[in-house]
């Protein structure tokens, strides 16, 4: 077993956190990451339209004749994702290159602005539609990102800038620096969408869709969740890993859900992040609560009952590096097991509810410290079955981790006893 693990260790660890590492994938995370306070602000006003109660309460009559006026931030917000996820992914892929950071951020959105054909509605003027600034253009928002800070970078690099003498103020400066690039990568967006008249959301759809599509079934959920808990187990950030790929498909679906929500139309998509957030890691990566619950029931060892009391506060926020490696569940191969057994099962669990309609999909993104009943409860726009479906999973989380816990734990009670006696 120890040549298993070092042979992973030489040929998996070390690539796979190079790949986390890789600058337009971190660029991608970092962008999505940075406009999450928008979507969750944005969700709040979703949960406020369509507020959990009965369709009869007062609450609910008022909200219904309001929800126009009160989607309104949820419209400027998490509906045009896109627009500020496009700012997020030039500023951090600007920064990797060194390169002025501002300069390719706004270089990024307005290149993706440029891919939205404006129209002209009589008695406004001219508009902007807004569809394809949300999740619709999510994938067009990633790939104009890049080619815009590449041309950047590349300007720089062979010195096609316009530089000012130094007693220019640097602010200044940078912006002349960029007049160049920015005049090439707007010339060839502008000539793309306005005269080829070439709709590239249409073509970059297309060309997704059957990804998007196979995101979305029992494979789909299977696959990254079985990744994230392999590659924790050999201490890599999994959730870095998968979600520099994946992210931007959940992205994808928790856009889409929320729209459908927004039109009064069905959910399409059951597996967005907020899936896997609040029915699948209930309390981090590995559903670790259950650990920590079994701990704290049957724990001998001084260790484990001390890392059950330490651990148990922040399990329940989801934080779950102390278990992770304090237990240790890394490289610890009694314990890798139900690491990666409890999410399948509770992946699958979730799955089959929320596709039978057992339970609602998931469409608001809530903070991910919220206690994981709260949190699907609020996901899934108040569905109480949500909170049955995390309490089942919960309770079979700590029928899984028990066993192997109890051989680990009887492993290291035999430790501090050697260790007493030798002492």
């Amino acid at each position: 077993m120890d040549k298993f693990v070092d042979f992973l260790e030489r040929n998996l660890s070390t690539p796979m956190a190079k790949l986390s590492e890789q600058k337009h994938l971190r660029a991608i995370r970092d962008g999505v990451v940075s406009a999450l306070p928008f979507i969750i602000f944005g969700s709040i006003f979703l949960i406020i339209a369509f507020p959990p109660v009965s369709a009869d309460s007062a609450i609910a009559a008022w909200a219904s004749k309001h929800a126009a006026e009160i989607l309104i931030p949820y419209r400027l917000t998490m509906f045009i994702m896109t627009l500020y996820i496009t700012f997020g992914i030039g500023y951090s892929l600007s920064q990797s290159y060194k390169i002025d950071p501002l300069s390719g951020a706004l270089l990024s959105t307005a290149a993706f602005l440029f891919t939205i054909g404006v129209q002209t509605v009589e008695e406004v003027g001219f508009v902007l539609p807004m569809a394809n600034l949300g999740g619709h253009g999510l994938f067009v928002g990633l790939i104009v990102s890049i080619f815009s800070v590449e041309i950047l970078r590349l300007c720089k690099s062979k010195k096609i800038m316009i530089k000012m003498p130094s007693p220019v103020p640097p602010s200044v400066a940078r912006s002349f620096e960029a007049l160049i690039p920015v005049t090439l990568v707007l010339t060839v967006m502008a000539l793309i969408t306005v005269v080829f008249g070439i709709d590239t959301h249409s073509i970059v759809g297309k060309a997704v869709a059957p990804l998007i599509k196979a995101g979305d079934t029992y494979l789909g959920v299977i696959l990254p969740t079985f990744l994230i808990t392999f590659f924790w187990s050999f201490g890599i950030h999994g959730v870095s890993v998968v979600g520099a790929v994946a992210r931007p498909v959940w992205e994808v679906y928790l856009a889409n859900n929320s729209a459908a929500v927004a039109a009064g139309n069905n959910i399409p998509h059951i597996a967005p992040e907020t899936f896997f957030q609040w029915f699948i890691w209930i309390g981090g990566s590995g559903a670790t609560l259950g650990l920590v619950i079994a701990m704290l029931l049957t724990a001998k060892s001084k260790y484990s009952k001390a890392m059950a009391k330490t651990t148990i506060i922040p399990s329940l926020f989801n934080i779950n590096e102390p278990v992770i490696f304090g237990v240790p569940i890394v490289l610890n191969p009694l314990l890798i097991i139900p690491f990666i057994i409890t999410p399948l099962v509770g992946a699958t669990i979730a799955y089959i509810a929320t596709a039978i309609g057992m339970v609602s999909p998931t469409y608001v993104m809530v903070p991910w410290t919220l206690p994981a009943p709260i949190g699907a409860y609020l996901a899934t726009g108040g569905d109480w079955r949500a909170i049955v479906i995390v309490l089942i999973n919960m309770v079979l989380s700590v029928l899984i981790y028990l066993p192997f816990f109890k051989i680990y734990d009887n492993k290291l009670v035999t430790q501090e006893s050697e260790e007493k006696s030798a002492a």
